[in-house]
């Protein structure tokens, strides 16, 4: 149930807000699944998001046991497939915030030969042209514990300043939807774990 909650969180990166997006991990993270069951169904059907067959099967899976209202998620509007992701992305800071600079050392420091970890990579989110927003988005491969692994960074980057951290933690061997693509085509290398298999990059 876990891997199945964490994917699906995973495939809704940059389809829900960055706000609604960090709690729901943090609810799976410490099995707060019946609020999320109550929560989430809610959530796509006021923001209209639209889920895949695959997607739907894994909402079902992982919260109709937990309580999710069966008429609320079969009214989830259905979509053929992924659409490509609208977002741009860039290896560095487009204004080399020093936030920035301490996340990379702290996650360095805390995942640098982690077992169960592979490739630690950064990326910079860019919404609203050249002066728009920008957000950090931490992409991280991993064999065991995605959920947890999750809710832990996300923490660690709430420490240091980021209000709604971006924090994707990919299970390897999983192919990355469009977002997370686009993310690790503009990244940056932040440190290795001790799993020598699990890259997120194969260009």
């Amino acid at each position: 149930m876990s891997d199945t909650l964490h994917e699906l969180l995973l495939r809704l990166s940059g389809r829900l807000p960055d706000d609604v997006m960090w709690r729901f991990r943090d609810w799976a993270a410490t099995d707060a699944v019946s609020v999320l069951a109550r929560t989430l169904p809610r959530t796509l059907l006021h923001d209209r998001v639209g889920l895949t067959d695959h997607e739907q099967r894994l909402l079902e899976s992982a919260l109709v046991p937990h309580g999710a209202d069966r008429a609320a998620t079969s009214s989830i509007r259905a979509l053929d497939e992924l659409p490509e992701t609208d977002f741009a992305f860039t290896p560095e800071s487009p204004d080399r915030a020093a936030m920035g600079d301490s996340a990379t050392v702290v996650l360095g420091a805390t995942l640098r030969g982690r077992p169960g970890v592979g490739e630690v990579r950064s990326s910079w989110r860019q919404v609203g042209g050249r002066n728009g927003r920008t957000n950090r988005v931490i992409l991280v491969t991993a064999t065991s514990g995605c959920a947890r692994l999750a809710g832990e960074l996300q923490r660690v980057l709430r420490a240091l300043g980021e209000h709604d951290p971006c924090v994707e933690v990919l299970p390897a061997g999983l192919e990355p939807p469009p977002y997370h693509r686009a993310a690790l085509a503009s990244s940056e290398l932040v440190c290795t774990g001790a799993e020598d298999e699990g890259h997120l990059v194969t260009v």
